[in-house]
């Protein structure tokens, strides 16, 4: 008997699951990068990364440095996009977020928002502001 397949799933969602979820936060951090423009920030940075974390999208409004979250859930089954955003998940926000600064020597005003979409076809985005302080 052959179980081929029992290894890809073992550690995750399997490689088609994987590169689905893949594809679809890449649409949803450019539907957030164009949300926000249309807003009047400026995106500077997208996925910044770092051995502790990762930033989706690092914007400027105005004199505030912007750092966010894009968060895309299909359903509700395991909680909400706001809901994804745990301690564990603003841990490493704020890691990548101070390494930015750090790197870069930025000394603006900075915050954390989030861009919530939900909906398999992201009937509906949500802009939270100031989600939680450095």
């Amino acid at each position: 008997m052959k179980d081929e397949g029992i290894f890809e799933r073992q550690g995750g969602l399997g490689k088609r699951s994987e590169s689905l979820s893949r594809q679809q936060g890449c649409e949803g951090e450019c539907l957030a990068a164009r949300f926000l423009e249309q807003r009047g920030l400026r995106i500077i940075a997208r996925n910044y990364r770092c051995r502790r974390g990762e930033v989706d999208l690092v914007a400027r409004d105005r004199d505030t440095l912007v750092f966010v979250e894009v968060r895309w859930r299909s359903g509700n089954r395991f909680g909400g996009a706001a809901e994804s955003i745990d301690a564990r998940k603003q841990r490493r926000l704020v890691a990548a977020a101070r390494h930015y600064l750090a790197v870069f020597r930025v000394t603006l005003a900075c915050r954390f928002d989030a861009i919530l979409i939900e909906g398999g076809t992201g009937e509906t985005l949500e802009w939270l502001r100031d989600i939680f302080c450095l």
